[in-house]
């Protein structure tokens, strides 16, 4: 949703030739999926997991009617090909073909056009592994994300793995770093753990914005207010590594309220007071948007953060 919103920002791409205020955007997305199709890909071809990469390549995406719609397609039946979708078995099939993922992620966003650049995290096979509160060891993103027990922490195996030299450039190079939404365990926090990402965004001039969940996610976040996911962020990195934090104000209708809340999901709350006391500054406004599902706002959002972005005098 933050990628939808912000490419429409883009400089350069509009038939309409007016200045638009991000000169380069991109994003950096985590490897650590083991679940459905990628998971199923990773293990028998070897390759990095491609569907959280086709999302963000769909998001990007010039026209997202066809092209993106057929990256998103879904196989059906088939021996070997259900539950696929093409966009990852395209994505494999490149990788195989030139023995390089991020080669074929660069040449799979050009067919998309997408407004920006992509970039997994690492170009290295890792592991997700978590600890529990009752002191388990579970390993694999999928089964993290299913447990019943909190999580205590976790850690890529192995620990110490380099990121793709053009994800530490574009964090150089940034204004504005946003980290967030998505699933705290096992999609933010995974790429803050590739070696020198976190010493990248605190050496760096931009400002740092954590963008907060919208809705608990069971398995991962229960009860967790913002400040919780802050804070947890904090225990994985280091202390203050935010200048800001985006919050929904808007409420939720009860209706939706009732059926999240039989997932055993719940709105996250702002927590206002411990982020005070964490000396941490955040910005609330009507975020929301709910068309049966509680998502954010595409537009409002970017909006938003590019406000943000010029009261802070960001120039790039």
């Amino acid at each position: 949703m933050v990628l939808r919103g912000l490419k429409e920002y883009v400089s350069g791409r509009r038939k309409d030739y007016a200045p638009r205020p991000i000169a380069d955007l991109a994003a950096v997305v985590t490897v650590t999926d083991d679940g459905g199709s990628s998971g199923r890909l990773r293990r028998d071809y070897k390759v990095l997991p491609p569907g959280d990469i086709r999302n963000c390549m769909v998001a990007l995406s010039t026209d997202e009617r066809l092209l993106a719609r057929l990256f998103q397609y879904r196989f059906p039946a088939g021996r070997g090909l259900a539950g696929h979708s093409f966009g990852n078995l395209f994505l494999t099939a490149l990788t195989n073909v030139t023995g390089d993922f991020p080669h074929a992620v660069r040449v799979s966003s050009r067919v998309l056009a997408i407004r920006g650049r992509i970039f997994p995290s690492t170009a290295h096979n890792v592991t997700l592994e978590a600890e529990l509160a009752d002191g388990t060891i579970v390993a694999g993103e999928t089964k993290i994300s299913r447990s019943h027990q909190p999580i205590r922490r976790v850690w890529m195996v192995p620990r110490r793995v380099p990121p793709l030299p053009e994800v530490l450039e574009a964090i150089r190079d940034a204004d504005l770093v946003l980290i967030g939404p998505g699933s705290l365990y096992t999609s933010i926090i995974p790429n803050l753990l590739v070696h020198k990402v976190v010493d990248g965004i605190a050496r760096s001039q931009a400002t740092c914005v954590y963008i907060a969940n919208l809705m608990t996610q069971p398995g991962e976040t229960e009860h967790y207010s913002v400040a919780d996911h802050v804070q947890a962020i904090y225990d994985h990195t280091r202390k203050h590594l935010f200048d800001f934090v985006v919050i929904n104000r808007k409420a939720i209708s009860p209706r939706l309220l009732r059926r999240y809340s039989s997932d055993g999901a719940a709105p996250v709350d702002p927590s206002f007071k411990t982020l005070d006391r964490m000396g941490l500054k955040y910005v609330t406004d009507d975020l929301l948007r709910q068309n049966g599902v509680v998502r954010h706002d595409q537009a409002r959002l970017a909006r938003l953060l590019l406000e943000l972005f010029r009261k802070r005098g960001g120039s790039r």
